[in-house]
């Protein structure tokens, strides 16, 4: 039987949730993502294994994080784990997940923010939905808050703009904007590999 790789990321995603519930600050300390020069600065401090493991957790304040980012990896993610089968996907995947994770750094590093950890899978969801788009460009997506049909082409270049408009505007705070638009980057890295799309 073939394994359904979204499907065993979102069961993952919610029982580490469940885990966090039980035990939300040492998760937190140990597993989310912390800038590299927030040791002895913050509770936590940066490990190697945060570059994926933060992808996992999620705001425990708030279930909402965790069914949205959910919900958007089942709606793209099996579309486009049936294009590239389960080991290109695991790999459209994890480049996301490392994007986010370089670039949301990087801005830690360059803007001087605060140290502070950062989790969620955003920054994949964000590849996956490029790569949707990537595939099936011309599909009709349609927002919740502006009930207009998209092209999923459209939709995602818009979304991104959205993305970087809040990040550079910090109108949003408290979200990872630029890890968002990491995970983008990382998935279009990834399609644009010939090997990628065989």
């Amino acid at each position: 039987m073939r394994i359904n790789l979204t499907l065993a990321i979102i069961a993952a995603n919610v029982l580490l949730y469940l885990v966090e519930l039980s035990m939300p600050e040492w998760m937190i300390v140990n597993f989310a993502l912390w800038p590299l020069n927030s040791g002895g600065q913050s509770p936590g401090s940066f490990q190697l294994w945060q570059l994926v493991s933060y992808s996992f957790l999620h705001d425990w304040n708030s279930w909402t994080h965790l069914l949205l980012n959910m919900w958007g990896l089942f709606m793209f993610g099996q579309s486009v784990e049936e294009v590239l089968g389960m080991k290109r996907y695991a790999g459209l995947y994890i480049s996301s997940v490392l994007a986010a994770a370089f670039t949301q750094l990087a801005f830690y590093y360059i803007g001087g923010m605060p140290p502070g950890p950062t989790v969620g899978a955003s920054g994949a969801v964000f590849g996956v939905m490029l790569a949707y788009a990537y595939f099936f460009p011309e599909r009709k997506l349609l927002l919740i808050f502006l009930p207009i049909p998209l092209p999923a082409r459209v939709f995602v270049v818009l979304y991104a703009a959205l993305e970087l408009f809040l990040g550079v505007t910090g109108t949003q705070e408290g979200v990872a904007h630029f890890a968002h638009l990491g995970g983008l980057l990382g998935a279009l890295a990834f399609l644009r590999r010939p090997a990628a799309r065989r």
